[in-house]
């Protein structure tokens, strides 16, 4: 039997375009084990992705800020406080990069993502005062309450589902992987990987993006 996964989507599922590879589609939806979409995007992108690749809406999105499972929801990070940070981050000229509509953050619910080109010195700075982290996934830099971790999201999913995190087998890109690295016993960070990804997974594969991830889906069967 396969192993359950924990799986990042941007520069994991995707790929160098930043599309989903549809070849997954089938691989992901004949998987005979648990697959948990773990991501910083905000809630309603991995919920949608799961309804359309055919599998359970079983997520650990916005950097483990938000986890759904078995029709529960669970809510570990502080929004009202990432909005603060937000809010001074702009009032002392600092832009969020995603225009008037911002649908990087509309549907967000438990943190705030800002442009990868922001003033990032001014957004940490500000983040400190507030007591806030921030987290650079390489494709935005996220705004959220210290501790939450998608670590902490896929024991919260595992508690749900009655599963061992241990067994899981992660597959990631960036800086927010590595907590879910350390916590499973097989991991792998595709080539395309950041260093601190690269250093924490058991594995750097030599594929890149949605090849590398396509590869270890493949071994593991």
């Amino acid at each position: 039997m396969a192993p359950p996964l924990a799986l990042d989507i941007d520069g994991t599922l995707t790929r160098s375009d930043g599309s989903v590879d549809p070849r997954l589609f089938d691989v992901l939806r004949d998987w005979d084990a648990p697959v948990v979409l773990a991501t910083g995007k905000s809630f309603p992108y991995p919920v949608a992705l799961c309804h359309f690749v055919g599998i359970p809406e079983t997520v650990v999105a916005e950097n483990g800020g938000v986890v759904y499972a078995a029709d529960e929801v669970t809510f570990t990070s502080d929004r009202e406080s990432a909005a603060a940070v937000s809010d001074e981050f702009v009032a002392r000229g600092g832009d969020l990069g995603w225009g008037r509509a911002d649908t990087a953050n509309r549907w967000r619910e438990t943190e705030i993502a800002v442009n990868i080109d922001a003033d990032e010195a001014l957004l940490r700075a500000v983040a400190d005062e507030y007591g806030m982290e921030v987290v650079d996934t390489g494709y935005a830099y996220h705004v959220k309450s210290p501790g939450v971790s998608k670590a902490k999201g896929l024991k919260a999913v595992c508690e749900t589902l009655s599963l061992d995190p241990t067994t899981f087998v992660a597959v990631g890109d960036s800086e927010n992987d590595v907590s879910t690295f350390e916590l499973v016993d097989e991991s792998y960070a595709v080539a395309n990987a950041d260093d601190r990804a690269r250093a924490a997974a058991g594995t750097v594969i030599e594929e890149s993006y949605s090849d590398g991830t396509l590869s270890v889906l493949k071994s593991l069967r």
